[in-house]
């Protein structure tokens, strides 16, 4: 008899096999009921425990192959949001705040790519790079890439706490205030990179410095200068980083620039900056001091943030003290923002910002405050 359930079980395995090979879970169902391997009730229960576990697997899933030449990793994020404008003559309302399509994967096992493109507004190439990977201490990244200048530029769009950056960042860090315009932090160059010191698998030391046209985005470069970055940062104890940026160039004449950029701006493009951030469980707090020259005009200003889950990986509060002077030379030129924010966690690929600017300005009054929804959605 024992053995009779031996052939019988065996027989029913090599079926399951033999039909597995083209056919779906139901047809193999239906076939062990028609030779009465198993009952209806049975094939009902293992159907429904199959999708539940089939849900399971897809809802787990972080990455999806895309048929291509190589293996390469798609990925994605929008910022839709809605400002309300306190100043007379500005309106309120919706707009879509950037689009973006991220592309990388790697060539060989030294070699790696970026093409990462914003569809909002005009489209354009954000990022389009090669990555030389040698070792932790040294490597290389050539093409359209970050500069390495300042914490909140290098920081990405999506891990922002504040979902605007801090005025002097965006004026000296070749984002919207800075005299060559808004290039998303980014120019056309060579960097390279590593970490230098490490000691008990914690590293010390990392630095990253390059070589760039000094002219923007998507485009060639504009005079024969180049300009060199560097960044350098220290890790001395476990969720403290210490670090210091620098930027000297040589800006393009107006001409070439197409902008407002007035004489006392042109020529030599200078920048320092010192940074510090402290992470300690749910808590964060970030500060930067940066100053800088366009030409005879002195820049300066600072920003000190403050960020705490107060539901831990869920519900944040965020609040930044933001100072900024573009010419130091001259009286009434300061210009604050004091900005509360919250954000909510939705999920791992849902992000809800909401902040509120008090905007402060020498020299004149103007109610001018800001307040903003931010909602991000990423793939």
């Amino acid at each position: 008899m024992k053995t009779m359930k031996k052939l019988i079980l065996i027989s029913s395995l090599l079926l399951i096999i033999q039909v597995a090979q083209t056919q779906t879970t139901n047809d193999i169902l239906n076939v062990l009921i028609g030779n009465g391997t198993i009952k209806q009730e049975q094939a009902d229960s293992l159907r429904a425990e199959a999708a539940i576990k089939q849900q399971e697997s897809d809802a787990k899933k972080k990455s999806f192959q895309v048929t291509s030449g190589k293996a390469l990793q798609l990925s994605g994020y929008g910022h839709f949001r809605y400002q309300y404008l306190q100043e007379e003559g500005k309106n309120d309302g919706f707009d879509i705040r950037r689009a973006y399509l991220d592309i990388k994967g790697d060539i060989t096992p030294y070699w790696g790519y970026r093409i990462q493109t914003d569809f909002a507004g005009t489209p354009k190439i954000v990022d389009i790079y090669a990555d030389f990977k040698l070792n932790d201490k040294l490597n290389f990244t050539i093409g359209q890439q970050v500069i390495p200048f300042s914490l909140n530029n290098v920081t990405s769009n999506t891990k922002l706490e504040l979902a605007d950056r801090a005025q002097v960042v965006e004026a000296l860090s070749s984002r919207k205030g800075d005299v060559l315009g808004d290039n998303n932090g980014r120019d056309i160059g060579i960097s390279a990179y590593g970490s230098l010191l490490t000691i008990n698998n914690r590293k010390l030391l990392e630095y990253r410095i390059g070589i760039f046209n000094g002219s923007g985005i998507n485009k060639t470069d504009l005079n024969e200068a180049k300009d060199v970055v560097g960044r350098i940062l220290l890790h001395p104890v476990k969720g403290l980083d210490l670090g210091g940026s620098y930027y000297s160039g040589w800006t393009p004449d107006s001409a070439s620039l197409n902008n407002k950029t007035v004489p006392a701006q042109l020529g030599l493009r200078n920048r320092i900056g010192g940074e510090i951030s402290y992470t300690y469980k749910y808590l964060n707090l970030k500060a930067e001091y940066l100053t800088g020259t366009d030409g005879d005009v002195i820049k300066s200003g600072y920003y000190a943030q403050i960020a705490a889950f107060v539901m831990p990986n869920k519900l944040q509060v965020a609040g930044r003290y933001d100072t900024y002077d573009k010419d130091v030379d001259k009286e009434d030129n300061i210009s604050t923002n004091i900005t509360f924010g919250v954000n909510y966690v939705i999920n791992s690929n849902a992000f809800l910002q909401i902040a509120y600017t008090i905007k402060q300005e020498e020299g004149k009054i103007v109610d001018n405050n800001i307040g903003a929804v931010q909602l991000q959605i990423s793939f």
